[in-house]
């Protein structure tokens, strides 16, 4: 099985697009609340708005959906659970565990530490499935 670089692009695509969703509208309110920012800090910040952070955060979800899909390679999963499970497991042992000394250390609130991991879990999971069922034409008319 080899990776799919389309599958990938596309998992990262929406992994992005599900950034957005998740911290511009599901979790804005709370989202600022918790992170503290003033009425001031986000005017300015918008004001300043330059698409080099936007650009930054769409690499880094190519770089995770590929990484992630060796993962789904290694371990063969071709269904959609398989992919969740992958993306589950690779979560918990290196998203939670990594993040988890944001709340400890730099004493952030609890909360957007939740934020933060929920938004990873529900886009690795996406992106696990996509890149688990993701077959070529040819591939699926074999089947």
């Amino acid at each position: 099985m080899k990776i799919k670089y389309l599958a990938v692009l596309v998992a990262a695509i929406i992994h992005w697009v599900l950034g957005g969703v998740w911290y511009g509208v599901i979790f804005a309110k709370k989202f600022i609340e918790l992170i503290g920012w003033t009425p001031q800090q986000i005017q300015q910040m918008q004001e300043q708005e330059s698409p080099k952070e936007l650009i930054i955060a769409f690499i880094m979800s190519i770089v995770l959906c590929y990484i992630l899909a060796h993962f789904v390679r290694y371990t063969k999963a071709t269904t959609a659970m398989g992919g969740a499970q992958v993306a589950f497991w690779l979560w918990l042992g290196f998203i939670v565990t990594t993040n988890i000394s944001t709340v400890l250390f730099e004493m952030r609130p609890l909360g957007l530490f939740l934020i933060y991991i929920g938004y990873e879990l529900v886009a690795c999971i996406v992106a696990g499935v996509i890149l688990a069922v993701w077959r070529p034409k040819e591939v699926a008319a074999a089947d």
